[in-house]
């Protein structure tokens, strides 16, 4: 009997790391991306509370996107809603731009809204290092992240994630 308690004594250390290591704590659902302009920051959330932040780089011209190739990033209420990996851009996601009131305010223009906004990498560009595009507002109207935090944030955030672009 004592043999018994002595070996169940010292088999209990081992059965609570199995079970721990077993127990792998997984990141939170990302439920909304939230993009503020004037920050240069994407945020990944999880009710109402941010999970990480990335510095992004955005349209070459401030201001909320009027039609498509105006140089400005887009605000309002959108969807991430497919991806694709981007031969200029190493990851790109689609953001469900024109929105109704991107429409309205297009047609009130006379001219289309545009299309094609992404969020993605920065390109691989023998004459300029990864970190120079980080410094700038270089896009058309997409917002762009460096590659090691695109890829963070495509395997974070699924499609069909609720994205909010601020101004």
């Amino acid at each position: 009997m004592r043999a018994l308690f002595i070996s169940l004594l010292l088999a209990l250390p081992a059965l609570a790391y199995a079970s721990s290591a077993n127990s792998s704590i997984s990141p939170p659902h990302i439920d909304k991306v939230l993009v503020v302009k004037s920050e240069r920051a994407l945020h990944l959330m999880h009710r109402g509370n941010v999970i990480k932040t990335y510095r992004v780089s955005l349209g070459k011209k401030p201001g909320a996107k009027e039609h498509e190739g105006d140089q400005r990033t887009p605000e309002g209420i959108y969807w991430i809603n497919w991806r694709k990996p981007s031969d200029n851009y190493n990851l790109s996601m689609h953001i469900s731009y024109p929105n109704a009131k991107d429409l309205k305010r297009s047609e009130e223009l006379g001219l289309p809204p545009g299309g094609m906004i992404m969020l993605h990498g920065t390109p691989d560009d023998e004459e300029y290092p990864e970190w120079f595009f980080s410094s700038l507002d270089w896009t058309e109207g997409c917002i762009a992240l460096n590659n090691n935090d695109m890829q963070e944030v495509w395997k974070t955030v699924k499609d069909g994630t609720l994205i909010e672009i601020r101004p």
